[in-house]
């Protein structure tokens, strides 16, 4: 395959990469699993982004995250949420990037850091705008939150990877 040839075949994939963590976002805008704590959701869009992260490498990765989350955000929030949503996935992201680069985890554990930090990230995004300490209070839930998030997110990353791998799909 010729270099040109390369980079419009990573270039369509990051589109539907895209496109697939935005349709997972709107379909997550509509599921009323709200455990009573502002901001707490399953994150099935991070399903697209550690698959990415593993399938396509840090940088695109990124790129899918950053764009769904401020796609999303105009689409389906407003800017307080791009705000909190940026700060989450952000914090995120980097933490997943540094412990899959450092082989610290498997695609379980990764998704796991990856919800926790999620959640930390709007904590102190909420802490800088509400200049307050009193969001605190929610971070033993959100910590709760995260593991279950992150094992069920990590469970079906860890799926949809094996089935990628048995396609012999190279990105």
């Amino acid at each position: 395959m010729q270099e040109e040839d390369k980079v419009k075949t990573k270039a369509a994939y990051l589109g539907v990469f895209t496109a697939l963590a935005l349709i997972f976002s709107y379909i997550e805008t509509l599921l009323p699993l709200h455990p009573g704590i502002p901001g707490a959701k399953l994150g099935v869009a991070n399903l697209v982004v550690v698959v990415a992260l593993y399938k396509m490498g840090v940088r695109e990765a990124l790129a899918v995250s950053a764009a769904r989350i401020v796609l999303a955000g105009f689409l389906f929030g407003n800017l307080v949420s791009i705000l909190y949503s940026l700060a989450g996935g952000l914090l995120s992201f980097a933490a997943m990037a540094f412990v899959k680069e450092k082989d610290i985890f498997s695609v379980y554990g990764v998704s796991i850091t990856g919800g926790v930090f999620h959640n930390m990230g709007q904590i102190a995004a909420a802490m800088a705008v509400l200049d307050s300490y009193s969001v605190t209070y929610y971070i033993p839930a959100l910590l709760v939150i995260g593991l279950f998030t992150g094992t069920i997110i990590g469970t079906a990353a860890a799926e949809m990877l094996k089935r990628l791998a048995a396609l012999d799909i190279r990105i």
